[in-house]
């Protein structure tokens, strides 16, 4: 398993737990042993082999308490979240396994199945000032990070996706997170976890109620962007697509 750039500024949140089970990885433990070992989850991880034929994962993991943990930077990440966001991967797993319950499971996911994965795997949680939200619904990418870069020392993007964290271990330009938006005002991390799970509704969810950003668009993550060419690139900072777009 590849070690991650802890000193990325996307990932530093997550250094002190991560490093920790990474170590014991790297000295010869399965990365379910490894996580076991780590800050207290709310879960116990357990070999993917322990998930029996034909449960769903998810349901799985709300009815033991157990998740099922493949060895690779997908799970690691995963995780790691379930360390540092407990209150919200509960509540992530309490809302899939409902909707299992309710409709089984389906080729297609459904509205709030799909928004929770996506939640899930993508979302990153941005605090910040109104303007800087009102350019980036709108995807007015200039104005978001030229015209406003000054208001972001008063922002805080907080990714939580594991899929995008593992995808950030080889950054690239067009690697892009699904924006929740959580209250500035909040300070540490537990209380981001316990307003966001408090927050997560299915109706709200079923909206999709996300923002695309490209991450390494905001301003100190990565060098390039401190030329403002960087955000010429309509191939990753797309213009917004109108509703007659086809």
């Amino acid at each position: 398993m590849p070690l991650p750039a802890w000193h990325q500024p996307w990932l530093r949140s997550w250094q002190e737990s991560g490093e920790r089970v990474a170590q014991a990885v790297a000295e010869g433990a399965a990365l379910h042993q490894a996580l076991n070992a780590g800050p207290r989850a709310p879960v116990r991880f357990v070999p993917q082999s322990a998930l029996p034929a034909g449960e769903a994962y998810e349901s799985f993991i709300f009815r033991t308490g157990e998740c099922p943990t493949r060895e690779g930077l997908h799970d690691f990440f995963n995780g790691l979240c379930w360390m540092c966001f407990p209150e919200t991967k509960k509540k992530l797993n309490q809302l899939q396994a409902a909707e299992i319950a309710r409709a089984g499971v389906q080729q297609v996911r459904g509205p709030v199945r799909d928004a929770l994965t996506l939640f899930d795997e993508n979302a990153a949680f941005l605090l910040a000032p109104q303007p800087l939200w009102n350019a980036l619904v709108v995807q007015d990418w200039q104005q978001l990070f030229v015209g406003l870069r000054p208001l972001w020392q008063q922002a805080r993007l907080v990714l939580f996706g594991h899929a995008l964290l593992e995808k950030l271990v080889d950054p690239r330009k067009a690697i892009t997170a699904h924006v929740y938006r959580a209250q500035p005002a909040i300070k540490s991390i537990a209380d981001l976890d316990r307003w966001i799970a408090g927050d997560l509704r299915t109706e709200k969810l079923a909206g999709k109620p996300f923002a695309p950003l490209p991450v390494l668009g905001v301003p100190g993550w990565w060098a390039g962007n401190e030329n403002f060419s960087f955000y010429d690139d309509s191939l990753v900072f797309r213009p917004p697509r109108l509703p007659n777009n086809r």
